[in-house]
């Protein structure tokens, strides 16, 4: 038997393997793979009632665990030196995981591979009922452009990642805004292109009328350890990127037609840079990350008569534990939501159903963030 017969025969057997041999009767059998799972690979799989399985061949091991959502599940060792195992039931939507070996971590061979959690790693989607928000459909596409500029700030190359809509580049004279979207903390300029698929968002978006076309640039706010990132990335955004996309993408360079917003420590990011300098900015979202309350806008006037849009979103399952992101205990951040518009300002609040501080709460509020930009000002 050739080696690839037989290569391909072990695989096969190890998945039957794992399918039968490893079941516990108290979990649904009803697994598919994970559209997360490598080309070829049957794992990781998800079933309906959100359960995570994985699979790996691990001969040598004495202590096998899916790691997921801060919980370490032990995985069953079946024959052949495989081992199998599931989560708990965990919320709809994106998830970063690693296989633990003998106490040693690694991402799970057979999944695709994400920068998140400060690593590069396993993610696991468990299904939602609106995923055709992000779905790739037959409508006209966009193109994401990976660009390298230089920093003065930082006196180094940068690079960042641009999406621009459909028929960019089918005329010279026609100009676009220009969202600045930036990534959660241990994240990268990539995490809102892999994990948030903000351009099959964009496009579908587009596609069905539902936004205008704009120009999304993607950075990372990462500058060093957590909450001493802030000045130094202000500056980045405001004296490099800025100005470079202005000079080299056909952009509408006012803050009428410039947004800001991001994930978790991203959108304190954005709360930061355009409270600073509402002469460049004029609409802002917040996506699991932070509240802008109206005794903040009291000594800044100038941003409170210019801002078009304050949006903040959460997800559900975020909001009913104790500690959640940017929000003092006791702070309720719909209240202080509606508190802003008593107070003037174009607000919105929402709530993703059924999901954590995690990237599908960052597509719900992407897709209905996009719908109200630009509307009055293109």
């Amino acid at each position: 038997m050739r080696s690839t017969s037989r290569l391909a025969l072990f695989f096969f057997a190890a998945i039957c393997l794992c399918q039968s041999c490893g079941r516990k009767p108290d979990v649904r059998e009803d697994f598919v793979t994970s559209p997360n799972a490598q080309i070829g690979q049957s794992y990781p799989m998800v079933n309906s009632e959100g359960r995570v399985r994985v699979c790996i061949h691990a001969p040598y091991a004495l202590s096998v665990k899916l790691d997921i959502c801060a919980v370490k599940y032990p995985l069953r060792r079946v024959d052949g030196g495989l081992w199998i195992g599931e989560s708990a039931p965990l919320d709809e939507g994106f998830h970063y995981y690693q296989i633990q070996i003998d106490g040693a971590s690694m991402p799970d061979p057979s999944s695709l591979y994400y920068y998140g959690a400060g690593r590069w790693g396993s993610g696991v989607d468990v299904p939602s009922p609106d995923q055709e928000i992000y779905e790739v459909r037959n409508v006209p596409h966009g193109q994401v452009r990976e660009i390298r500029y230089w920093s003065d700030t930082k006196q180094s190359m940068r690079r960042v990642n641009i999406y621009t809509p459909p028929g960019y580049d089918q005329s010279q004279s026609k100009r676009y805004p220009v969202l600045y979207l930036l990534p959660g903390g241990a994240e990268n300029e990539d995490s809102w292109i892999q994990q948030g698929h903000l351009a099959q968002i964009m496009d579908n978006l587009i596609a069905d009328g539902k936004a205008e076309p704009f120009i999304v640039v993607t950075d990372n706010c990462i500058m060093g350890h957590p909450f001493d990132w802030e000045e130094e990335y202000d500056s980045i955004i405001t004296e490099d990127l800025i100005p470079m996309v202005d000079s080299n993408f056909k952009t509408v360079p006012d803050n009428a037609h410039r947004a800001m917003a991001g994930f978790s420590y991203g959108g304190f990011q954005s709360k930061w840079t355009t409270m600073a300098h509402p002469d460049l900015f004029s609409y802002v979202g917040f996506f699991c990350g932070g509240i802008l309350t109206v005794d903040e806008l009291k000594d800044n006037q100038e941003f409170t008569d210019g801002i078009r849009l304050v949006f903040v979103s959460y997800g559900g399952n975020e909001l009913n534990g104790s500690n959640v992101f940017g929000i003092d205990e006791g702070v309720d951040p719909r209240k202080e939501t509606e508190a802003l518009k008593e107070h003037g300002v174009n607000s919105v609040y929402y709530v993703s159903p059924n999901t954590h501080h995690e990237w599908h709460s960052c597509r719900r509020s992407l897709y209905r963030f996009a719908q109200l930009l630009f509307k009055t000002t293109t």
